[in-house]
């Protein structure tokens, strides 16, 4: 299908985290979408470019003030219309239904209950599925015309439609991979536009080789491969596209790589045909990072070297700069995150989405062939290129490397007065939430440092909770997720809930103490890197790799009292698109055994096992 035929869906990108990824969904289901801003879409351009438009999620409340909004007249184009999140609210405010501040805020897994199987819901009978929220508003009355459809325990008009209208709400998202159904409802949205299975993956190759070919013309493009899956497959891309002698890649250790990193890029890209060199650069990056704490100053000093280093390579290989333009690696959560739509909120800095890689973005000099996909299709495309299953299918790893999984920290943390009633109300155990570890002698406290997460589509910068008892004893998979859901939700301090899995020289730690000050140096990387290994050798002997989707290995400058170790916190998460994430279910055997090789280390003192879905803890720790 060409993409300027109109078997196409229009998707308003309100400024959520997963508006992009509604879009992703949408052509992956095999249908070509288009992400549109709410501002500029006409009724008169929705009737005759598309045959269907979605609203996506947003971080605002619809009837706040500057709140976005699209033009009303989109209702009234006659084309079937599917609210999501914010825009179900948003079609229901601009229907003459109310919407309202819910009380409370719901992240996470719900369970839907179909009242009515049609519509969206079609084929639905007695389903009784999981479904994700991330909201603070709720549709508390609905328009004429509109039913509802299904209900959770916390939302009466999960999903809500006007069958005669062809206009369907969704309080939920469809669209990321946690909601069980997800693609069952989104599928039949495009049914009933009319518009299924017109595109696919393979399309879209042939259209970026030939937008790639158009930006470049006769110029040439450097490319410095960080080793993780996205920038592979870019460049392999971009050696499809391009003559060998218009391409250069080149991989620059940080020092903050994986084991390895280079010599295993290198010989799968030399697999398909490509070269790649290889040049250490990691002095440069503890000089610049020697001293510095704070997580995005952080980020912001790595994709400024970035483009320094990119440059000082350029000139010492002789290439001129004005016929060389830049490759990266890019894909959506990275633009999302960095904040890049017009009423997004900024989760974190990407390495390539700062200030110097936005000035060569403006001038057109960077070439970005995976901008538009998330890692689920980036897999699909490297299979595609012909890259080996080995390296496609293995663990996303940040651009940044393991220099954002080793935190940091200037001086001594502050708590808040608000943090100190929180930490006193764990303390005392009479937190409703807990009741459940209370038969398992477990405590509850509050790690002296904070991590990044996404609540209700914005950043959050807060604490987490750490549930400490003997090891091994502990309440199952389903209490202890339950917990990492309702503590985020009612306690807006926490975005993340941890289970201590073991402790050095003692089994139940009395108080955690933080470390200060620590900044990235080869000792603390070096460290984390074995660490890291140790994780990566254990996933592959127990059979665990290909079931989790990534496991960060985090270290934090948190110990024991009266030792200047460290703690380790494992992060294995299941996830498709890097939009949501939920806890991996490891044995409770598996942690132990994992955890006690850990432990094993000079300068480890504790290991942390990390409970959190995404939202409203993001994959990363910063």
């Amino acid at each position: 299908m060409s993409t300027h035929s109109k078997d196409k869906i229009a998707v308003l990108d309100f400024g959520g985290q997963y508006a992009h990824l509604i879009a992703s969904r949408v052509r992956r289901l095999g249908t070509y979408s288009e992400i549109r801003s709410p501002d500029d879409l006409t009724a008169d351009e929705l009737s005759s470019k598309y045959s269907g438009l979605i609203l996506s999620g947003g971080p605002a409340s619809v009837y706040g003030e500057g709140a976005p909004r699209s033009r009303p007249e989109l209702l009234e184009v006659g084309l079937p219309v599917l609210g999501i999140c914010y825009g179900h609210q948003l079609m229901m405010l601009q229907r003459g239904g109310e919407v309202r501040n819910a009380g409370g805020q719901e992240f996470g897994p719900a369970q839907l209950e179909v009242i009515s199987a049609t519509g969206l819901l079609s084929g639905e009978n007695g389903v009784r599925g999981t479904v994700w929220m991330s909201h603070g508003d709720e549709v508390v009355a609905l328009p004429a015309g509109f039913e509802p459809l299904a209900r959770t325990a916390d939302c009466a008009y999960a999903a809500v439609a006007d069958l005669e209208r062809r206009h369907f709400g969704l309080q939920f998202h469809p669209e990321v991979r946690h909601t069980e159904r997800g693609d069952h409802y989104l599928r039949n949205f495009l049914r009933i536009c009319g518009v299924e299975n017109t595109w696919d993956l393979g399309d879209f190759l042939q259209d970026e080789i030939e937008k790639i070919r158009k930006q470049v013309v006769d110029r040439k493009v450097f490319f410095l491969v960080s080793g993780g899956v996205d920038s592979t497959v870019a460049f392999a891309l971009l050696a499809k596209a391009l003559p060998p002698d218009h391409l250069k890649g080149l991989f620059v250790d940080t020092g903050f790589m994986r084991l390895e990193e280079g010599v295993q890029v290198r010989a799968a890209l030399r697999e398909v045909g490509v070269e790649l060199e290889i040049a250490d650069a990691s002095d440069r990056y503890f000089s610049a990072l020697r001293g510095v704490y704070e997580p995005e100053e952080k980020r912001r000093i790595i994709g400024e070297l970035f483009v320094r280093v990119q440059a000082d390579f350029v000139k010492d290989m002789g290439l001129d700069p004005d016929e060389w333009y830049l490759g990266q690696g890019t894909i959506y959560p990275d633009t999302i995150e960095s904040g890049a739509t017009k009423h997004s909120h900024r989760i974190k800095t990407h390495h390539n989405r700062v200030p110097a890689i936005e000035e060569l973005l403006a001038r057109g000099r960077v070439v970005e062939p995976l901008r538009e996909l998330y890692k689920d299709e980036v897999r699909r495309l490297g299979s595609l290129l012909g890259l080996p299953e080995a390296l496609v299918m293995r663990h996303p790893f940040p651009g940044p490397g393991l220099a954002v999984r080793c935190l940091c920290a200037g001086g001594e943390p502050e708590f808040s007065p608000e943090e100190h009633a929180l930490q006193q109300k764990l303390a005392s155990g009479k937190i409703p939430e807990l009741e459940s570890v209370r038969p398992h002698a477990m405590t509850a406290t509050l790690l002296p440092l904070h991590s990044v997460g996404v609540q209700g589509d914005q950043r959050s910068y807060a604490r987490s909770c750490a549930l400490i008892g003997k090891a091994g004893d502990w309440p199952d998979w389903a209490t202890l997720k339950e917990i990492g859901r309702r503590l985020p939700n009612r306690y807006r301090l926490l975005n993340r809930v941890l289970l201590c899995s073991g402790a050095k020289e003692r089994e139940l730690p009395e108080r955690l103490e933080a470390r200060f000050p620590v900044d990235l140096n080869r000792e603390r990387i070096e460290r984390l890197r074995v660490a890291d290994r140790i994780v990566h050798d254990f996933q592959v002997e127990t059979g665990l790799y290909d079931a989790i989707w990534q496991f960060p290995t985090v270290l934090v400058p948190v110990g024991l009292p009266g030792s200047m170790g460290e703690a380790i916190i494992l992060r294995p998460i299941i996830s498709s698109d890097a939009m949501t994430a939920a806890a991996f279910e490891m044995s409770f055997g598996q942690i132990q055994g994992l955890t006690a090789r850990l432990l094993k280390l000079d300068g480890i003192d504790l290991v942390f096992y990390d409970l959190t879905s995404k939202p409203p803890g993001t994959i990363e720790w910063e």
